[in-house]
């Protein structure tokens, strides 16, 4: 495979590398599958690369991205879109699992985009300006429950309906 339309960007807001294809036009924060450490030197921006490894993800952490609805029992019931959330949880359930059933039969190379516009136009979340992306996290940084159902997943798999003290997500792990 050729890797020459790849190279090696800097995220200023995330503070890490991050590997984009100009051909494609897509980034990916993780080094792409088939890829070798030795190949990903190579490319322009290897600099921005951590020492002695082509991956960026911090030791013992994953990454997802998640939808988030609030309700009136969340723990706080307010969000970016909404001063004051009253809906009552099952509604909220509702719409994640719309989003879910909308999601869950898209192919693999259309679930990230179209989880991301959902996210950010959806989700009560604060994340949502940046896809519904939480960024890299380990154990014992998020609600038992959303931690558990995050690291139950494989890269790419999406959850089923999760209940946490915020409200009703549904997660998307990226990494």
């Amino acid at each position: 495979m050729s890797w020459a339309t790849w190279e090696i960007r800097f995220s200023n807001s995330r503070r890490l590398p991050y590997f984009y294809d100009a051909l494609a036009k897509e980034s990916l924060w993780e080094m792409p599958a088939g890829m070798t450490d030795a190949v990903a030197r190579t490319l322009p921006g290897a600099h921005y690369l951590p020492p002695n490894t082509g991956t960026v993800r911090p030791p013992g952490h994953i990454r997802a991205s998640h939808i988030l609805s609030k309700h009136a029992n969340s723990r706080r019931t307010s969000s970016w879109r909404q001063d004051k959330i009253t809906r009552p949880a099952p509604e909220a359930r509702a719409a994640i699992q719309s989003h879910i059933d909308r999601l869950k039969n898209l192919p693999a190379n259309q679930l990230a985009a179209e989880f991301a516009q959902i996210a950010s136009t959806e989700s009560d979340c604060s994340s949502a300006r940046k896809g519904g992306d939480l960024g890299w996290f380990g154990k014992g940084q998020m609600q038992r429950t959303f931690e558990e159902a995050a690291y139950a997943l494989q890269p790419g798999e999406l959850s089923p309906l999760v209940e946490t003290d915020s409200g009703i997500h549904v997660i998307l792990r990226t990494g």
